[in-house]
């Protein structure tokens, strides 16, 4: 019986998991899986670590309320791998404000901190708590650790930090957080390894999906990232807007007469690809698609990504990486082609057969930048901070 810990990745209308072996130094994928309380037919189904099935199972709604499938979540394990194998959960939790630059475990008053911090993360951040209340109800005595989106950019420093508002507002918490901190923390490990000689360069990471975010990296430190106080901020996503004039959600209130409530509807749920396009949030689709809206919707996506590329240089005082990740950093070749044409300028010289074929290093030989494409794995880095946490504090 080795131990293990479940890993939670909560979305926006699903929860990504996996179950890893942490008896050995690099945390080892037992399985993995899809928990979807959002469908019509709410379903749990398990793979294992090549993608083969071993187990699902789909309730009527009324049977998988009160964290059924949460509870069908554990029996499977204790079935699989031994009732007393399971030492943890390890939660993604989008926003750690001032308090938590790491890992910790999650107890009654910290809870409380982490729901407080709701208005700065509404889409996100109770959907990342809710598992933690269900598990806590259906079993009580298991430990279970937050590990923070906003952690990897707890180092980062003014300016970079600041919003120019008074004083006043930083002292109460108002400053720029960043998040996807656990996938740029990954990632920038996976670069350490595959090329030792960036870890210390100028780096940027673009964390390219539904969400979506860059960070910039010295020493594998973030230095500068495009999200903000809240994951509003930044670059074009799904069906959030990024960065705006602040005079815009000002006109909206007093001249459209939006509610403050219909205006975070509006940034959060109706903007991004799909306000612009009016046909999908989803890049696959608008790639596939003939209509005018979705290519000016990309050409957006597009520009932004590159314009804040460029911005984030200006932080590190030029560049001599850049990463591709996540969902559409990973996957769309078109995107990661078009961004890079927008940064000829800056020595960046994708090699299209290289991208076409998402090869780990996709830039020419001549290329003034080396540029990769590195898949992430937020779960796994969830593992390692989840095992070190138990090994260094002795968590039963």
């Amino acid at each position: 019986m080795s131990d293990t810990v479940l890993v939670l990745n909560s979305g926006s209308s699903s929860i990504k998991f996996g179950l890893f072996d942490i008896a050995a130094a690099e945390p080892a994928l037992l399985c993995k899986g899809l928990l979807d309380e959002h469908e019509e037919k709410p379903r749990l189904a398990v793979k294992g670590p090549a993608g083969e099935d071993l187990f699902e199972i789909s309730k009527q709604a009324a049977d998988a309320a009160g964290g059924h499938l949460f509870a069908d979540v554990l029996a499977f394990i204790e079935d699989r791998f031994g009732r007393r194998s399971l030492r943890a959960v390890g939660h993604r939790i989008v926003h750690g404000g001032l308090d938590y630059s790491g890992p910790v475990v999650l107890t009654d008053d910290s809870i409380a901190k982490l729901e407080a911090l709701t208005p700065l993360a509404p889409l996100h951040q109770p959907r990342c708590l809710a598992p933690v209340r269900t598990l806590a109800a259906i079993r009580p005595g298991l430990t279970q650790i937050a590990c923070f989106d906003t952690a990897f950019h707890h180092g980062l420093a003014p300016p970079a930090s600041r919003f120019a508002l008074p004083g006043r507002f930083e002292a109460r918490g108002v400053r720029r957080y960043g998040f996807h901190g656990l996938s740029f923390e990954y990632v920038a490990g996976r670069l350490a390894e595959i090329a030792p000689e960036l870890a210390a360069k100028r780096t940027i990471i673009a964390h390219l999906g539904n969400g979506a975010s860059l960070c910039a990296l010295r020493d594998g430190r973030s230095i500068d990232t495009t999200m903000g106080l809240t994951p509003l901020d930044g670059l074009v996503m799904g069906t959030r807007c990024g960065a705006i004039d602040p005079g815009v959600l000002l006109y909206l209130q007093k001249h459209e007469n939006m509610s403050v409530e219909e205006v975070q509807h509006l940034l959060y749920h109706e903007s991004g690809l799909f306000g612009v396009s009016g046909i999908s949030a989803d890049m696959r689709t608008l790639l596939a698609s003939r209509e005018a809206a979705a290519r000016e919707a990309l050409d957006l996506f597009v520009f932004r990504a590159a314009q804040q590329v460029a911005m984030m240089a200006t932080t590190l005082g030029g560049l001599d990486c850049l990463i591709f990740t996540g969902g559409i950093g990973e996957h769309a070749r078109e995107i990661r082609s078009a961004i890079g044409e927008r940064l000829a300028w800056m020595g960046v010289r994708i090699d299209a057969a290289s991208n076409d074929a998402a090869r780990e290093h996709i830039n020419k030989n001549d290329s003034m930048v080396e540029v990769f494409v590195i898949p992430t794995n937020e779960e796994r880095m969830i593992a390692r901070h989840c095992a070190a946490l138990i090994r260094g504090r002795h968590v039963t």
